[in-house]
Formats: C-alpha cells, structure tokens, sequence
C-alpha cells in the first residue's frame, strides 16, 4: 500500500501472495484508520477485504490435506447422507443407518425421531460408534496421502455438547410425564449413560438432573414398575463409574435411600446393579459413612446371602469397600455377616473375596466369638493346609492370630493341628512374608499359651 498525495492507495489484495504480506498490509490500513480522524470507507473495506483473504487463506491451508479433485473421488459411502462430507466421526443410529456425529445430533437435536434415510421412527436415539468405517476411512486417507479428518473442531464439540445437553434435558423432562414416556426415556438413559461418558458427564452440569431422574421411584413403592426400576437403577449405576458423579449423586437424598430399597426388591438384575452401584460410590471415604450409616449393610449381607454368583460379587465389593471404616466393620458384625460369609466360605464360594472380609471383621471383638462358635479355626486351617492360594493363606493366619489374642480355648485346637500336620511351621517357612509373620506369631502364642 502506498501513499499519494496524501491519499492511502489501496493495493488489490490478489497481489499479496501470503498470509505475513495479507497481516503486515492488515496493520497498515488498521493503523491508518486508528491514527487518522478523518479516514475513507474505502480504506476500512479493503480491512474487511483483507480479513476475508486471511480467513479464506486460513481454511485453505488447513484444509488442503483434505482437498479432492471433485466430489466423484471420495466414495459415496465415506460421505455423511446428511452434510454429505467425509464423516469424521461415523456411528450408527437405532435403524441401522451410518451419519457423520454432528449431523445426526443436529438432526435429533430439532425435535426429530425419524431416521433422515428410511423416515423410520426411531427406537431410541442411541448413537453407536461405527469403528469398521472409521478404519476404512483411515486406511483410504492414508493410503491417498490425506490428513485422517479430527472428530471434531472446536465449533463442532461445542455443539455435540449443546445438542447432548438438550437431548439430556428432553428426556428428564418425560420422568414427570406418562407412565409409558417414563419407560421410554429411562432406557434410553441407561443405554446413553453406557455408552457414552460424555453423557455421564453431564448429570454433573446440573443441579436438578438426579432429582428429576429418580422422580418417577417412591419410597415404598419403589418397585411398583419393576422394568422402570430396572433401568432408573443401573443409569445411577452408569452415572456413578464417572467420578465426579460420586459425590453428586451420594449427597441427593434419595439416591442411596432408593438404592438401598432396590438391594431388598425388583428384579435380581436391579438388585445387583443396586448393590453395584452403592460399591462404586462407596469409593469415596466421606460416602463409605453416608451409606453405611443410612443402612446398606443388612440388604447387602441378604443379597450375598441369597443372590445368585454376578450379584453376590457385586454385593461382597460393597461390603468390603465399606467396611474398611471401622465404624461400617462393626455395622457388618451386628447384622450377622459373619455366619454368611463363612457359610460362603465353607461351600467354597468367592473363598478369595470373603477371607479379605473377614480379615477385616475379625478386628471386632463379637466377630471372634462368632468366629469361634460357627467353626471357623478348623475350616481356616484346612485352607492354610490345603488351599493354592497364598493371599488367602495370609488372611487364614492374620484372622487365627487375632483369635488366638481374644480366646485362649483356641490355641488348643490350632495345637493339635501343629502337632498332627505342622500346618502353621510350615507357613512360617514356605509362606509369603506377611503369612510368615503372621504364622511365627501364633507359634509364639502357642509356646506363651503352654
């Protein structure tokens, strides 16, 4: 740009062959229009000219490891049906069909529920990853020399998350609606909180989100529609794998209360997935007390006692998580999980994840004694005996040591198995160091006993 006559000459900007030129041309004319009092409108288009060569510029670069010839070289189906560009991120809707993810979300985002292609209406609005053509796709850029295109820009993620927050929104919304409206939206809620962690993340976003969740469940009542239940149940257990859920989640007031009614009713399904959930949970200290105290622990001694394998695992991970308090270890004595878990233990079911409980319960002066009149030494010591594994053989000699402290009557027994098989010698020999340990002080124990 050059001055004559005390007039700026403006300089076509097809002449300026790149973006340093386009920038130093740029400040020229901004700098002329903030200096002078009196100054042209043509100078201030040729800025606005110049910000659209600089944009345009822009695009082009990035854009020009994606740059075909013409339309007729990207096959048809790489293209989104909707946009139809390159999909950077394809997934499947409910009919089958594959959509680039920010077209398909807009699509649903403006109040449709019919596939765009076959106008089907859509069962639920779930939309699953297509991993096949994503690495077909990879494969063909790179194998044509082309950038893989990002899942999304900027621009792209703001919206997918607009669009999943009023999706989110329109299904909370039918939890106060009909009974059938409920049903329909708390499957697609569990389906969503499953498969996408975005999804879960936004229950985070918003104060009113698990109130309006957990609407349609009563006190009482909770399990009067046992498929609803089912679902409302294991979105709050999908919703708490996301940690900054937990302490969202554990400090409504409904959501343990309701949980804790779901261990006792509903189907099995739900009982587990309640028992899961409350494990998941309870990996936050200030949570471990919060259920323990609301009452968690009877239901869940129940369901171990009675459940089926799945949701006796799932209810021994919440006991043993809560009961790392103390507080929660004597709850768990009182409401007889000792005569459960060893009736476990002796019929050889999750003997792992039992010994570890009872390893903990036995620091409870009440657990010993029902350690003691249930049968325990003799079933511990066949374990450290004949059982494979060292971990259990540990927890086997940490719980007999700690009878050993509270019952003098037992080192009798232990000391006829000693003499018999040298069972406890032989741990204190062979076994891991914390088994040695524990082993070389019952022996101890004994010798101050005779």
């Amino acid at each position: 740009m050059a001055k004559t006559g005390g007039v700026l000459e403006v300089v076509p900007t097809t002449s300026l062959p790149n973006s340093a030129e386009l920038k130093k041309e740029l400040q020229r004319l901004v700098n002329a229009i903030l200096d002078g009092e009196d100054f042209s409108l043509e100078i201030t288009d040729e800025a606005i000219m110049l910000l659209t060569a600089l944009k345009e510029l822009k695009f082009e670069k990035s854009s020009d490891s994606l740059k075909l010839v013409d339309d007729t070289v990207l096959p048809d189906e790489f293209k989104c049906p909707i946009s139809r560009k390159l999909m950077a991120d394809p997934v499947v809707l409910a009919t089958g069909q594959t959509y680039d993810r920010p077209s398909i979300l807009q699509w649903l985002s403006t109040g449709h529920q019919t596939c765009p292609q076959t106008q089907q209406v859509l069962s639920h609005n779930v939309l699953t990853p297509n991993h096949l053509v994503r690495e077909i796709i990879t494969r063909w850029c790179k194998k044509h020399g082309l950038e893989l295109p990002k899942p999304f820009g900027d621009s792209d993620g703001n919206f997918v998350a607009y669009a999943e927050g009023d999706h989110l929104n329109s299904l909370l919304e039918k939890m106060s609606s009909s009974l059938s409206d409920q049903k329909e939206a708390a499957r697609e809620l569990r389906l969503l909180t499953r498969t996408m962690p975005s999804f879960r993340a936004l229950f985070g976003e918003s104060s009113d989100a698990i109130p309006k969740l957990l609407c349609p469940l009563s006190f009482g009542r909770v399990d009067s529609h046992p498929d609803l239940q089912e679902d409302l149940i294991t979105t709050i257990l999908n919703l708490s794998i996301h940690d900054n859920n937990k302490q969202l989640v554990a400090e409504n007031p409904l959501a343990i209360p309701l949980l804790i009614e779901s261990l006792k009713s509903g189907t099995i399904e739900t009982r587990s997935n309640a028992a899961a959930a409350l494990f998941t949970l309870s990996g936050h200290d200030s949570n471990k007390i919060s259920i323990g105290k609301a009452g968690a622990l009877k239901p869940l001694i129940d369901l171990l006692e009675e459940g089926p394998t799945l949701a006796m695992k799932d209810a021994a991970s919440a006991i043993f998580n809560l009961c790392i308090i103390l507080e929660n270890n004597g709850r768990a004595v009182q409401e007889g999980a000792v005569r459960v878990i060893l009736k476990k233990i002796m019929d050889g079911i999750l003997v792992d994840e039992l010994l570890a409980i009872l390893a903990m319960l036995a620091t409870h002066q009440k657990a010993v004694e029902d350690m003691k009149e249930l049968g325990a030494v003799g079933c511990l010591l066949s374990i450290i005996r004949e059982g494979p594994s060292e971990r259990n053989k540990e927890n086997c000699a940490a719980i007999l040591y700690t009878i050993c402290l509270n019952d003098g009557t037992t080192c009798r027994e232990i000391r006829d198995e000693e003499n018999a098989n040298h069972t406890i010698s032989k741990l204190a020999e062979n076994g891991t160091s914390r088994a040695r340990r524990m082993a070389n002080f019952i022996l101890e124990r004994l010798d101050r006993a005779a």
